[in-house]
């Protein structure tokens, strides 16, 4: 009923230290995906889906904030739950990644691990989806866009090629959420959802375009106080 993508992008900040930007996009064929689906602190970026068990996408990234590798706390968490077989879940922290699909998921079902970066879904048109969505982002990769734009553009691509399969479903939902370790303050446009829409990735666009402005014109009038 998903597809999303967990990304790592580690960078020298201003100061010279290491400094890393962790986000999760995600889009589906229900209402309201941001809450439950989407996870993301310092350490990492974790997508839980198809039967959705939150609890492995919050406590997966508390897991890794406390030090554990990423393979080792999201497959502790999986090796706890009665549901796994329906479960997808993928994510990177660091220095790892993980992907996991259920044998129970609903076709099409599946995931790709690249450098630096995890894809998923299931009940999808098919394993072009994942795949645009894949490519979009490793092509944009280095663009000078922000994270979470480049993330929404991915979204768009895997959309093109069938997103979810499910056409008789019209209320669908979006999220993009981002953290960058050298952000002493979070932008408006690093969290921002879209929960129940017929357009959910293009009206997740013209969110993050008004957020993105907002915030600029906000700290250009008022950033001194």
């Amino acid at each position: 009923m998903t597809f999303s993508i967990c990304v790592r992008e580690p960078y020298e900040a201003e100061d010279g230290e290491e400094a890393y930007r962790f986000g999760v996009a995600i889009t589906t064929r229900l209402p309201g995906v941001g809450v439950p689906c989407p996870h993301v602190n310092e350490y990492g970026a974790v997508a839980t889906q198809s039967v959705t068990n939150p609890d492995l996408g919050s406590r997966g990234v508390e897991y890794l904030a406390e030090g554990l590798a990423i393979e080792d706390a999201l497959d502790a968490l999986l090796n706890a739950d009665d549901g796994s077989a329906q479960r997808q879940l993928h994510g990177v922290s660091r220095d790892g990644a993980f992907t996991f699909s259920g044998e129970e998921c609903n076709d099409w079902y599946g995931h790709v691990e690249r450098e630096g970066f995890t894809v998923a879904g299931n009940l999808l048109a098919g394993e072009a989806v994942v795949e645009r969505t894949a490519d979009h982002y490793a092509d944009h990769r280095d663009d000078p866009d922000p994270l979470p734009k480049r993330l929404i553009d991915a979204l768009g691509a895997g959309q093109a090629a069938g997103g979810d399969k499910r056409e008789d479903l019209d209320v669908q939902s979006a999220a993009v959420r981002v953290v960058d370790t050298a952000d002493d303050e979070r932008p408006y446009y690093d969290d921002l959802r879209v929960d129940a829409s017929e357009n959910p990735i293009s009206d997740l666009r013209e969110t993050y375009r008004l957020a993105k402005r907002g915030y600029e014109d906000a700290i250009e009038k008022y950033g001194e106080e």
